[in-house]
C-alpha cells in the first residue's frame, strides 16, 4: 500500500511543538482520559440510547477487538459511511484504539464515490448501516466489493444479510491496543473535490486534535455544554469546529440529529437543554423560518454557528433577534485552516464578516493571479500553512502540483479580503466550484456524466446564486441526436450513482455556446460568459 503521511518539515513540526500546539496527544489516550475523568457523565445521546463516557470506551474497546479479530491490520483503512447514530462514534473510537485509519464518507454518497475512496486509500473494510433514509446500504455495499478486489471486508451496522454484523462483536482480554505515534497518520477526511471527485486528505492526531482543542477554547466549550451535531457527522465542520471532538475533549454532552430539520431538532434542543450547534446557511435561513412559528422552548441555545458557505449579512442580523443566541460565523475546510468570529465580537464584526484565524502561526496570505500580494482590504486569492493545515493530499501527485506552493502553502481556491482587524470576508471561489448548501460540487464531474449521454453534445455546468442554497447548479446543454428531457437527464445522472446533490437543479439546453474562437477559450472562461449571460438574462425578464 501507498505509506499515508503527512509531512511537516522539520522546523516547523519543532517550532509547533515549542509553541504548544502540539502535544503528543492521540486519539486513543484522549477517549481513555476522558473515561477515567468523567466516567459517568452522558458522552452520547442518540434517537433512543443513551451513553457515558466509560460506556462509550467499552463500545469502542469492544469495536477494536471485532475490527482486528476479522484479520484487519494496524494502519489499514476502512471506509466508514454512518448516519449519525451513536454507533458512529464506537465505530470511529473503535477504529482508532486498533490502529486502522477511518477514511470518512457521507450519507449521501453513492457508487461512484465509494469506488473511488475505496480505490484510492487503498481500503480493506467498509461500514455502513443496514439502512438509512430510504436507501439500502448493503445492495450498494455488493456494488461497491464487486469493482474493489482488495475490499475484503463488509461490516454492517443493523440487519447485515450475508456481510458482518457489528453487533456480533466481543471483547477479547487477550487482544491489547498499542499507542500511535502522535505524528502518524489517524483518519483519511475528503475534499470538496475542485476538479472531478473528492481528494483524500490525511489528519495527523497531533494536527487535529490541536484544531479542535483550540476551537473548544474559542467556542466557550466546557463539560456543562451541550453540542448538537446537526450536520453528518463525516463532515469536518460538526467533527471538529469544535465539533463534537471538542466536545468529548471538556468532557461536553453530545446529542445526535437524525435529521437536521427543525421538527427534529428544536425538539432535541429542548428535550437536551443544547447549548450550541452548527449549520450550513440554506438550513439556518429554515430555522429562522420555523422559529417565529414553533413553540419549542430554545432558550438553552447560546450559540448558533454557520459556515460551510457564506452568510449573508441581511440572513445572519436576524439571527440574534429570533433566536435569542449569539451568531459565530466559521469559515473553514477539510485542508486545514478555520476561521471564527468571536463570541464577544461587536455584533457588525459577527455580522459582516467571517471570522479571524485559530492561530497566532496560521500564516494567511491574499495573492492576485501571479501570486503578488494584493493591497490590504482588496479581494485575492487565499492561500494558507499553518500548524493544522495539511502540506499534501494522499495519493495524488496532480493535485499536490495544483494545490500547494513550493513553500508549502496550501492554495485554497477562495477569494477573500481581509479587514483592517485581520478578519476575512469570503467573496467567493476562485475555481470553477460550486458550494450548494455547504457542498463542494466539481463542474468539470459533472459535465462529464453528462458527456456520457448518447444524445448530449457538450455541456458546461456553473453556479448560479440561491436565496436558499446559496448556489444552485445550472447545466448548459448541446443536445445531438433527439433533445433528451430535462427530468430525463437528471434521471440518467442518478443512474450513474452519484450523491444526489450532484445532479444539476437546473437544465438549459442551448444550440451552441455561440462563442469566437470556442476552440481557443478555457472551460472556465466559458462557464464565466455562460453565467454572467445567463444572470443579465434573468435580469431583464425580472425587470419586465
Amino acid at each position: 500500500m501507498i505509506p499515508l503521511q503527512q509531512n511537516f518539515p522539520a522546523e516547523f513540526a519543532d517550532r509547533y511543538r515549542a509553541a504548544g500546539y502540539w502535544r503528543g496527544e492521540t486519539f486513543p489516550a484522549l477517549l481513555k482520559d476522558r473515561a477515567k475523568k468523567f466516567g459517568n457523565r452522558t458522552a452520547v445521546v442518540g434517537a433512543d440510547q443513551r451513553w457515558t463516557y466509560c460506556e462509550l470506551l467499552q463500545r469502542a474497546e469492544i469495536a477494536a477487538c471485532g475490527f482486528l479479530s476479522l484479520g484487519l491490520n494496524p494502519g489499514d483503512r476502512v471506509v466508514v459511511q454512518l448516519p449519525n447514530i451513536p454507533e458512529f462514534f464506537s465505530v470511529v473510537f473503535g477504529l482508532f484504539l486498533a490502529r486502522l485509519v477511518p477514511v470518512y464518507a457521507l450519507p449521501a454518497h453513492r457508487q461512484t464515490e465509494i469506488v473511488h475512496f475505496a480505490m484510492r486509500a487503498e481500503a480493506s473494510a467498509y461500514i455502513v448501516a443496514a439502512t438509512h433514509d430510504g436507501f439500502d446500504y448493503r445492495e450498494l455495499a455488493r456494488s461497491v466489493k464487486s469493482q474493489v478486489p482488495d475490499l475484503h471486508h463488509v461490516v454492517v451496522v443493523g440487519e447485515a444479510q450475508e456481510f458482518t454484523d457489528f453487533c456480533d462483536f466481543r471483547l477479547d482480554p487477550a487482544i491489547g491496543f498499542a499507542q500511535p505515534d502522535p505524528s502518524s497518520v489517524a483518519f483519511l477526511q475528503i475534499s470538496g473535490g475542485s476538479t472531478g471527485l473528492s481528494k483524500l486528505i490525511p489528519r495527523t492526531h497531533d494536527d487535529y486534535i490541536y484544531s479542535f482543542r483550540a476551537s473548544a477554547e474559542i467556542c466557550g466549550l466546557t463539560e456543562e455544554s451541550v453540542y448538537l451535531v446537526s450536520l453528518p457527522a463525516a463532515h469536518n465542520f460538526p467533527m471538529s469546529s469544535p465539533g463534537y471532538f471538542g466536545a468529548f475533549y471538556v468532557g461536553a454532552k453530545v446529542v445526535l440529529a437524525p435529521s437536521p430539520s427543525p421538527e427534529t431538532a428544536f425538539p432535541l434542543i429542548e428535550r437536551e437543554g443544547v447549548t450550541i450547534t452548527g449549520l450550513v446557511p440554506p438550513l439556518a435561513l429554515l430555522w429562522l423560518q420555523a422559529a417565529q412559528t414553533r413553540k419549542h422552548d430554545l432558550s438553552s441555545l447560546q450559540v448558533l454557528q454557520v459556515g460551510g458557505a457564506k452568510f449573508m449579512p441581511e440572513s445572519a442580523k436576524r439571527v440574534r433577534p429570533i433566536l435569542g443566541c449569539t451568531l459565530q460565523q466559521v469559515f473553514g475546510m477539510a485542508e486545514g485552516l478555520v476561521n471564527y468570529t468571536r463570541l464577544d465580537d461587536p455584533e457588525e464584526i459577527i455580522v459582516e464578516t467571517q471570522g479571524r484565524p485559530i492561530c497566532p502561526d496560521d500564516e494567511v496570505l491574499i495573492v492576485d493571479d501571479q501570486g503578488n500580494p494584493v493591497p490590504e482590504g482588496e479581494p485575492g486569492n487565499l492561500l494558507t500553512r499553518g500548524p493544522y493545515t495539511i502540506r499534501g493530499y494522499h495519493n495524488d501527485p496532480g493535485a499536490n502540483a495544483r494545490s500547494f506552493t513550493q513553500d508549502g502553502f496550501y492554495k485554497t481556491g477562495d477569494v477573500v479580503k481581509r479587514t483592517a482587524q485581520g478578519y476575512l470576508v469570503v467573496q467567493g471561489r476562485a475555481t470553477d466550484h460550486i458550494n450548494r448548501a455547504g457542498e463542494k460540487i466539481s463542474a468539470d464531474e459533472i459535465e462529464d456524466h453528462l458527456l456520457a449521454h448518447p444524445n448530449v453534445f457538450d455541456a458546461a455546468v456553473v453556479s448560479i446564486p440561491d436565496e436558499f442554497l446559496g448556489e444552485r447548479s445550472c447545466a448548459f446543454v448541446i443536445p445531438q441526436g433527439e433533445r433528451p428531457k430535462g427530468p430525463a437527464l437528471k434521471a440518467f445522472m442518478r443512474s450513474r450513482k452519484v450523491a444526489d446533490f450532484k445532479v444539476p437543479d437546473q437544465i438549459v439546453f442551448v444550440d451552441s455556446f455561440d462563442l469566437t474562437a470556442v476552440g481557443k477559450v478555457s472551460r472556465k472562461e466559458l462557464r464565466a460568459r455562460l453565467r454572467a449571460q445567463f444572470l443579465a438574462e434573468q435580469q431583464m425578464k425580472a425587470g419586465q
